[in-house]
């Protein structure tokens, strides 16, 4: 017989998840091969989640929870072993972030993250060349669910113009990820400005930042450097956060102007016939 990996569920999410769908296979008297049959994929697939080497996802989550009657335990648990594969410094950010009743951001370089299309951010993800793209992506659409939620946060974001005019993969991919703004900026509860090249100096221009706000809990200021994130609650950093931001505010365009703005971008620069028989752009 095989030697099998020894699990500590103690170790962290996925290697909890691991150890339990093990323990609720073997109880079940399946073996990988058996419960690959049920779920429709490898029983090495299965082997890899048990022991860590692959990440599940949320589909594969809610078929385990079909085929062993676990009354969604799985389900729920995935979404803490998706984000669990975010850098160690990121996650209490998105511990607060998951949490927030207000979001207030300006990007100065990129897309906001939670506005983000897989596709945009995988060549975001892919440009640190990390070893676990997939998982990093996978953790990124994870955080973007608090959008989707029952009682999602008020998020304002402010992008700089220069972030529609660098393209991140293909054409297509830019058109498809300016569109995704478009649908966004239509919701009640997202509010999408654009600071535009016509501004000129501003009161960020030493880059994003990011203003967490909660029910009851210490309003939080989060910035990023080329290493790692780093979060406030300093009254004196939160005011002046805030001054900056309604300065910003200020000078972009209206949200009716933004979004006309973006869909210039989007039909003058990323038109699909201008794509033809160019390679992608990193």
């Amino acid at each position: 017989m095989a030697n099998l990996k020894q699990l500590d569920p103690s170790a962290s999410p996925l290697d909890y998840y691991g150890a339990e769908l093990r323990r609720l296979r073997e109880a079940a008297g399946l073996t990988l091969a058996d419960l690959g049959k049920i779920l429709f994929c490898t029983g090495s697939l299965i082997g890899q989640i048990e022991t860590t080497a692959k990440v599940p996802t949320r589909d594969f989550s809610a078929r385990v929870d079909a085929a062993l009657g676990t009354d969604g335990m799985f389900t729920r648990l995935v979404g803490l072993v998706i984000q669990s594969q975010l850098p160690k410094w990121f996650q209490p950010f998105a511990e607060l972030e998951a949490k927030a009743t207000y979001i207030s951001t300006y990007q100065a370089q990129l897309v906001y993250g939670l506005l983000q299309t897989p596709e945009y951010a995988r060549a975001v993800l892919e440009m640190g060349n990390v070893a676990k793209v997939d998982e990093l992506v996978a953790a990124r659409l994870e955080r973007q669910r608090i959008l989707d939620a029952p009682h999602p946060p008020l998020t304002l974001v402010i992008l700089d113009e220069g972030a529609f005019h660098r393209p991140m993969g293909s054409h297509e991919m830019m058109r498809a990820q300016l569109g995704h703004l478009l649908d966004y900026g239509k919701r009640p509860w997202v509010q999408i400005q654009v600071l535009p090249y016509s501004a000129g100096p501003h009161a960020s221009l030493e880059g994003s930042f990011t203003d967490l706000r909660f029910q009851s809990d210490p309003e939080i200021i989060y910035t990023e450097d080329l290493i790692s994130g780093h979060m406030t609650a300093n009254p004196e950093t939160v005011r002046e956060a805030a001054r900056r931001y309604a300065s910003l505010q200020a000078a972009a365009l209206s949200m009716e102007d933004s979004a006309n703005l973006i869909k210039r971008v989007m039909e003058e620069r990323y038109e699909p016939d201008s794509a033809v028989g160019e390679p992608s752009v990193a």
